[in-house]
């Protein structure tokens, strides 16, 4: 115990002055001691609490104030306008290895975007008539198999009537029988 004893002695003489002098002081135990932080615990503390706000304050405008809850208004559908076609009937060209004529036989309604188109491709009339006819004698009943096949043909008469019709346009083809005899 004596050796405890001598060995705080020998603390205490090699405190410096102001150390001797804080102890000696007495603390106060209503207010609270604190260090100020540092420069760069402070610089952290600000760019945090600026990234917080701006990033709150962009919330806020784009999803409340930047929009404007405006309603659009709701275009109303057009109805849509039909053009009958006259049924076109034609023999299929034939595959090398059958001596059997097939026949096609269609029935075709013309989908307009407007009612003004249709006075417009009436006079060209003779013109589409004479695309479907030369297209439809080059095809081959194996050209019509499947769901793939009527949407080929679909496609390439919406195209042809098109070229036809120009510069008017149509919206598409439409068919209303198809038989392959």
């Amino acid at each position: 115990m004596a050796k405890a004893k001598e060995a705080e002695a020998e603390v205490e003489e090699e405190l410096p002055e102001g150390e001797e002098q804080a102890e000696a002081q007495p603390k106060r135990k209503w207010l609270p001691s604190f260090k100020l932080p540092s420069l760069k615990v402070m610089i952290i503390a600000g760019a945090g609490l600026l990234l917080l706000s701006g990033g709150g304050g962009g919330a806020y405008f784009y999803f409340f104030a930047g929009h404007g809850h405006k309603e659009e208004p709701v275009a109303a559908a057009k109805p849509a306008v039909f053009v009958d076609l006259p049924e076109v009937m034609v023999n299929l060209a034939n595959a090398p290895t059958s001596e059997r004529t097939q026949y096609l036989k269609v029935k075709i309604v013309l989908e307009v975007p407007q009612a003004e188109v249709v006075g417009q491709i009436q006079p060209l009339m003779p013109r589409v008539m004479d695309a479907f006819q030369t297209y439809l004698r080059e095809l081959r009943a194996t050209d019509l198999d499947g769901s793939a096949g009527l949407y080929r043909l679909k496609e390439e008469l919406t195209r042809r009537v098109n070229a036809a019709v120009a510069p008017n346009r149509i919206t598409a083809v439409l068919f209303k029988e198809i038989v392959v005899q």
